[in-house]
């Protein structure tokens, strides 16, 4: 068809990412290396360049989380959608694996019988897993409030926190509370995020990961 290309997948991936390349060099946004496999996976994903000036990386992000996936940590999503979009092979090849509890029937009678959300039990529950947890959240800011309160209270503390929810209600001042801890974090300020972005996020370090 006339306007269109025939690309086979790995030709438009290739492709698409040398765009991005042009696009934030037109901006005159220069990523950092230790970022930029993660920030234009994203960007790759939701085809939406503000990315580039929204993600925030605490100190040395990157290299903690090569090192916990290494390590064989697990991953806990709130979405089953940001579950399936998690290459969860690459990640049992490092010993992890990846867990979403919100659509369980355990969540859900805990959530009504405390009067809370399934976001906020699935967190709780997470935290039982007996080794080290990436949260990849990219739906519910009520999961990032309550592993804030978590660790307030001393009760857990994660391992990392990759905090991308979507929306309008409590998103950004939850990610800001994420943002004011000392925990290891990769979180998008703003209302911007999503399951995809989360497990794009996971994708970009797995696949860089499997190739070294």
């Amino acid at each position: 068809m006339k306007g269109t290309e025939h690309l086979l997948p790995e030709e438009i991936e290739r492709k698409s990412f040398q765009i991005i390349s042009e696009e934030l060099e037109k901006r005159g946004i220069r990523l950092p290396e230790e970022q930029e496999r993660i920030t234009k996976r994203v960007i790759h994903t939701t085809a939406d360049l503000d990315y580039a000036e929204t993600l925030c990386y605490s100190e040395n992000a990157v290299s903690v989380l090569k090192g916990l996936i290494r390590s064989g940590a697990d991953i806990v999503t709130d979405t089953n959608m940001a579950l399936a979009g998690i290459n969860q092979r690459i990640l049992a090849g490092f010993g992890g694996k990846a867990h979403c509890f919100m659509a369980e029937e355990e969540t859900a009678r805990l959530a009504k019988e405390r009067g809370t959300t399934r976001a906020a039990v699935s967190m709780e529950r997470a935290a039982e897993i007996k080794k080290e947890v990436i949260f990849a959240i990219g739906n519910a800011p009520t999961a990032l409030i309550r592993l804030y309160e978590m660790m307030q209270d001393g009760a857990f503390r994660p391992a990392f926190i990759i905090g991308v929810p979507v929306g309008f209600v409590n998103v950004e001042a939850a990610k800001e509370l994420i943002l004011g801890t000392d925990v290891p974090y990769i979180v998008n300020r703003g209302r911007k995020g999503g399951s995809g972005v989360a497990a794009a996020v996971c994708n970009a370090v797995l696949y860089e990961l499997a190739q070294t």
